[in-house]
């Protein structure tokens, strides 16, 4: 099976699913960031899908039609979404349907969003961990 990691910045997901007992086929990024380099020094192919607008005319659709483009092109079977920063529209998640796991850093539905450990911190929390669920 062809998996696919989708990050956005420091890769250490990413490195984890590298290192696991898994073959990654490629690592897709949307932005220049340090998972480019850890999948580069594994040989694995990275595939750089640039989102350059983060503004309110940026279309999500356009841009996971592209994603899916670039997925297909390398025969991507399985996606893992390891702290990839865009949020990805319906083309997406229709191409790739019950195949996206997704990862979040807390269990949810405590502290949904992109400050999940702070806010965990931040509540008090004794105790945390980790979502690896199906995106849809």
């Amino acid at each position: 099976m062809r998996l696919a990691v989708l990050a956005s910045g420091t890769g250490s997901i990413c490195k984890a699913i590298i290192n696991a007992d898994v073959e990654v086929a490629a690592v897709l990024v949307d932005r220049r960031c340090s998972a480019i380099d850890l999948a580069e020094a594994d040989g694995i192919p990275v595939m750089l899908v640039e989102r350059n607008n983060f503004g309110r005319e940026f279309d999500r659709d356009q841009y996971s039609t592209e994603v899916v483009a670039a997925l297909r092109a390398a025969n991507i079977e399985v996606v893992a979404m390891a702290g990839f920063g865009t949020i990805l529209g319906a083309p997406f998640f229709d191409a790739y349907e019950g195949r996206v796991l997704n990862t979040h850093p807390s269990l949810l539905p405590s502290f949904p969003g992109w400050h999940a450990v702070t806010d965990a911190l931040r509540h008090g929390v004794r105790v945390t961990g980790c979502t690896v669920h199906i995106a849809t």
